[in-house]
């Protein structure tokens, strides 16, 4: 048994979220594909320090949790935000969060 079966499928499905967030280069490419407010039909390495094989793999983890969508088209692909799995992270985040409370006074100096 893997020890990530050992937590509860909501852990597991946070932890996945918050993985594929873990590196800057894909929060870099949901932040360009959400002040564009379109869908990027071509090359988005153009738009970051990374080779294109690099952007892609980051691409392919992004798409794999569902936080973008892309269609083939031809030698071009299409990408874009998935609203509805962005809404859902949204969402995560926030319950995540707000069952960690850090409110009562905690003396650990």
């Amino acid at each position: 048994m893997a020890k990530v079966e050992l937590f509860d499928t909501d852990l597991q499905t946070t932890s996945a979220l918050f993985k594929v967030l873990g590196h800057p280069a894909r929060l870099a490419i949901l932040k360009y594909l959400s002040e564009t407010k379109v869908c990027i039909s071509g090359d988005i390495s153009n738009e970051l320090p990374l080779s294109r094989t690099t952007v892609n793999q980051h691409l392919k983890e992004l798409k794999d949790q569902g936080l973008i969508k892309g269609e083939i088209e031809g030698a071009k692909t299409n990408y874009c935000l998935n609203p509805h799995r962005i809404k859902e992270l949204k969402e995560v985040l926030d319950h995540f969060l707000c069952d960690i409370d850090c409110s009562c006074n905690l003396n650990c100096d």
